[in-house]
């Protein structure tokens, strides 16, 4: 039996016998005597062979990188000079007495403490990958992310309830993942988007408060902060108003940094509504450590010679506005150009500017292709908006206002992060009153900007049916850092209300009662009044590590096209396991030829 772990032999253990398991991080003969630095997930420990011990420092001499060792011996003081610091075992070193060797290695594909690999080395190669001390530290510390969670929740009185992975596809927003049924034919169960019907169910069923920390399922495009499969810490409670679920999920996330970080997040959170939000910073996921903020001009243009700014100004569904660079005036046409061609990744056909070089000079102080289209009071009303100074840079978005808004407020990241203009520390915030749907322009209809699931505000209940575009919900966004870190909102709890909602998104009575008729029928059985919210683990974690992906807190994760190098899924199966499933395969031009 092991004394302890390598990590943690200190100076309490001097001129004891102990015994260690852990893999040969690095082997290193000096002149007859052999260095084994032995790792196991708390840290490194030196191991002395000696060839005084004649069977030891033979098998030491065998000893490769990543062997599976035994070792048993006494614990002395390092000699002087020889002491790391940085390590709780860095005044001590185990001169051995016996070595076993449990099992050999091949050469790894690379040194466990190399920082410099290709993420597809370490996906082919995961379960070594997960031997570096970075990812042992990721995924511990996600560890720990998950017990002050569940200690949290479980001193409110919250239950933790399995809820199915094999379900009912509903249209929920995105692709479900299929399961064929072998049991009954040309039937699919789908995997979980989220467990939010069956939670809701839960709080008919008179649990009161719930919570998960699920796996859940979306076939989806991905990106850094996306993945296939991913981890839900899933919340409901019972006879709560919006704003006492956001103080107890608020409560909980300034728990779990001070007992995890060690870092005290101030509270209350600031509440900033959607419109605010989409107005200042063109996105519902503002990063309040980046100080730029968007200026609205579309008033300002209406009747300015400038075509492009004209008719975006006129557009009802339109809007100008201006982003402010402070000493700006300093970026190279090259660096412009660039830009413009960042935001055309958004659907923005341009991206105008003027340099600020001496407001004292007036127009003749300022630089730009556009200022012989704009009237002089129009230019001042810009000046005076942005707060412009000498040395600035004014860049402009034009057009419809989805893509002002998501081309400027990624603009207004970038820009933030390329100009160092990122102020340290953390900046939580509350976004709420979201309108309840969001126009869909390419299939002319109306979708939920949440779930379907979602209940309207107190007094737009008949705007579901007069005017759903200017309809508020009751959701509300937890916002940490510039990403959404959890989302939530009060539920619909009356068959009557929620039938509206589905009338409103162009679902039809028969479809509901086909998709959602158990959650309808469950409504009327005195279903209370209740909210929640669900936070993204894996985002959690990743932001609390520093990782720029979530892919480094998860063990075993996808690819950014949905495979697992590590395994090869997904794969080909065998013609029967179709069969049983009563599926047969389409033949595609590659398989035919």
């Amino acid at each position: 039996m092991r004394t302890n772990y390598c990590g943690l032999i200190g100076t309490q253990y001097l001129n004891q016998t102990v015994t260690l398991f852990g893999w040969v991080h690095r082997r290193r003969d000096h002149g007859g005597v052999i260095f084994i630095d032995m790792r196991d997930r708390e840290g490194l420990v030196q191991i002395v062979c000696d060839p005084d011990n004649v069977l030891a420092f033979q098998r030491a001499e065998k000893i490769r990188n990543e062997f599976v060792l035994k070792i048993t011996g006494l614990v002395r003081p390092r000699p002087e000079g020889t002491i790391n610091t940085n390590l709780i075992s860095g005044e001590i070193e185990v001169l051995t007495q016996s070595i076993e060797i449990l099992n050999t290695s091949l050469t790894p594909p690379f040194m466990m403490d190399d920082e410099n690999l290709s993420e597809t080395v370490r996906l082919e190669h995961r379960y070594l990958d997960l031997r570096r001390p970075q990812m042992q530290k990721n995924l511990r510390l996600r560890h720990k992310v998950t017990m002050e969670i569940r200690k949290f929740l479980d001193q409110k009185d919250f239950i933790d309830v399995e809820t199915p992975i094999l379900t009912k596809s509903t249209p929920e927003g995105a692709r479900d993942y299929l399961v064929a049924s072998r049991t009954n034919s040309g039937h699919f169960f789908a995997l979980p988007q989220s467990p939010q019907l069956f939670k809701q169910l839960l709080m008919v069923s008179g649990f009161d408060r719930y919570y998960q920390i699920t796996k859940c399922f979306r076939d989806e495009d991905l990106r850094a902060d996306r993945q296939p499969e991913f981890t839900q810490i899933d919340i409901e409670t019972s006879f709560l108003k919006e704003p006492e679920i956001m103080v107890l999920m608020e409560e909980m996330i300034c728990n779990l940094f001070s007992n995890v970080l060690q870092i005290k997040l101030e509270s209350p959170f600031p509440r900033m509504t959607f419109s605010e939000a989409m107005l200042k910073y063109g996105s519902d996921k503002p990063d309040l450590r980046i100080p730029l903020m968007l200026t609205e001009l579309t008033d300002a243009m209406k009747e300015v010679e400038f075509k492009v700014f004209r008719e975006a100004a006129q557009n009802p569904g339109g809007r100008i506005a201006a982003l402010c660079i402070p000493q700006g005036s300093k970026l190279s046409r090259k660096e412009i150009d660039d830009y413009t061609n960042f935001v055309g990744i958004y659907g923005a056909k341009g991206l105008a500017y003027i340099k600020v070089n001496s407001l004292e000079k007036g127009l003749e102080g300022l630089q730009s292709p556009i200022l012989k289209f704009l009237p002089e009071e129009t230019v001042k009303i810009i000046l005076e908006r942005t707060a412009a100074n000498d040395g600035d840079l004014i860049f402009f978005g034009a057009g419809k206002l989805k893509i002002v808004n998501e081309s400027l407020g990624a603009l207004r990241v970038k820009i933030g992060q390329d100009l160092d203009l990122v102020e340290p520390g953390w900046r939580p915030l509350w976004v709420i009153d979201f309108p309840m749907f969001e126009r869909n322009e390419d299939e002319n209809r109306w979708q939920a900007l949440h779930h379907p699931f979602t209940s309207p505000a107190d007094g737009h209940e008949d705007l579901l049916e007069t005017d759903p575009g200017k309809a508020l919900s009751k959701a509300f966004d937890m916002i940490l850092n510039g990403s959404e870190i959890g989302g939530g909102s009060v539920r619909i709890h009356r068959r009557d209300i929620q039938l509206k909602v589905f009338h409103a998104l162009n679902i039809e009575i028969s479809e509901a009662k086909e998709k959602f008729g158990f959650l309808l029928e469950a409504l009327q059985y005195g279903a209370p009044p209740h909210g929640g919210i669900a936070f993204g683990l894996d985002r959690v974690v990743t932001l609390m590590t520093g990782e720029e992906s979530i892919r480094d807190v998860i063990a075993f994760p996808k690819t950014q096209r949905a495979q697992c190098l590590l395994t090869q899924a997904p794969s080909l199966v065998a013609e029967k396991q179709l069969q049983e499933l009563h599926l047969r395969l389409r033949r595609t031009e590659k398989q035919e030829t």
